[in-house]
């Protein structure tokens, strides 16, 4: 059977409106996980009265999971198709939302509602690997592999989007009603992905031989390292930045993950045709450049506007990191292991988020708030550096194929 990116391409706009229709379902999922992500750190360590690294590793507990599920992930989309992918991974919200819920009924328990809180992130994060990657899979399906940057594009605009929406949400929806009405409201948007998901035309599954999980995943290392590295900045403002701005006395911490979420979306719409244009590694190295300035910027900032422009330009420089290093990663391996290929380099961000809250959390303890964010920098120069040497290696392998 002929893989889907063989067959004609559709107009540009009616390419774009289909990505959109497939991708709501990584908002829904991904409105899920933002609800609760700048409540929990302040529950965990205030109402709860445990200490930085345990709120830290309440967040960083669901990309652990996710990291986990990944293999097992990749297999049901490239063997069961990525839409059955996305409903199960849409019931594992739902079910998330439940412990959310007990979580806020057990306050009076803290341990009870600790370990709660953990249960759920881990259902959540095996949960985000299936809805992610199924809907970059599905979406792949239905346009077809060459407009693979622009559905990892959208796709992360519809992740981030609903992280920037989804924070405030959660803490409007806690101070007016409490805890439990962020279980509910999970539970509920679940539901209305699942109904949504249901009735869409799935995606073909590709036949063909596919290649062992570990054999992708070593092809894939060297760009998932890359992105590893770049997202422990998004990984250190998603799970600190409450924190950080309370260290300070300043007010509306959760505006430097709104404005973070809004200036990654622009920057996605600006300049995601970029990557097709110029080429994965040029992108990546420009935009983990800003990333690292941004985040500098949030360790010397002494003033909460400062640390917005901080958040902003690390959103700006993050935006691209992720569809850039991952088109040069699906490339290396055949359409029939695209769900496997994804999956693997995806599990590279959930690697880097899973130990960004308890490291960064030791080093909050240790030095302060603030040098939390100069060793993301460091992180994101080490991104640079590598993204500029498997750029090098590529255009050396390009130059030898060149007939003479």
């Amino acid at each position: 059977m002929p893989d889907a990116s063989s067959a004609a391409s559709p107009r540009p706009i009616a390419v774009t409106l289909q990505v959109v229709s497939i991708v709501l379902f990584t908002f829904i999922g991904y409105l899920n996980i933002g609800i609760p992500l700048a409540v929990l750190p302040g529950y965990v360590h205030t109402d709860l009265g445990f200490g930085a690294v345990a709120a830290g590793l309440v967040i960083s507990v669901q990309y652990l999971a996710t990291l986990l599920s990944r293999p097992y992930a990749g297999r049901i989309i490239d063997t069961k198709g990525p839409k059955k992918a996305v409903i199960i991974g849409l019931f594992g919200c739902g079910l998330s939302g439940v412990f959310m819920l007990l979580a806020g009924w057990l306050d009076a328990w803290p341990m009870a509602s600790l370990i709660s809180l953990f249960i759920g992130r881990l259902v959540l994060g095996s949960a985000e690997s299936l809805v992610g990657s199924g809907s970059i899979g599905w979406g792949i399906g239905r346009v077809g592999a060459a407009n693979t940057a622009k559905v990892i594009s959208w796709n992360g605009i519809a992740s981030y989007g609903a992280l920037a929406i989804g924070a405030p949400l959660g803490v409007l929806l806690v101070n007016a009603m409490g805890l439990w009405s962020m279980g509910v409201s999970i539970m509920l948007l679940a539901a209305l992905g699942i109904s949504l998901a249901w009735k869409k035309t799935p995606a073909p599954i590709v036949h063909g031989e596919r290649m062992p999980f570990l054999h992708v995943l070593g092809l894939v290392l060297p760009h998932g390292t890359g992105l590893a590295l770049g997202s422990i900045g998004f990984g250190t403002i998603a799970t600190f930045i409450t924190l950080y701005y309370a260290s300070h006395t300043w007010p509306n911490a959760v505006l430097c993950l709104s404005l973070f979420g809004a200036c990654f979306i622009g920057a996605r719409l600006l300049f995601g045709n970029m990557i097709n244009r110029i080429g994965g590694f040029r992108v990546a190295i420009a935009c983990l450049s800003v990333e690292a300035l941004g985040l500098l910027l949030l360790w010397l900032a002494p003033n909460p506007n400062l640390a917005l422009a901080g958040a902003a330009l690390t959103g700006f420089g993050f935006s691209l990191v992720f569809p850039a290093l991952g088109v040069e990663a699906v490339n290396l391996v055949p359409a029939a292991s695209r769900g496997a290929a994804v999956g693997a380099y995806s599990l590279f961000i959930d690697l880097s988020l899973g130990i960004t809250g308890p490291v960064a959390g030791a080093v909050a303890a240790g030095f302060g708030f603030s040098s939390i964010f100069l060793f993301a920098a460091l992180a994101s120069l080490g991104g640079l550096g590598l993204s500029i040497y498997l750029y090098k290696q590529g255009k050396v392998m390009r130059d030898k194929a060149a007939p003479v």
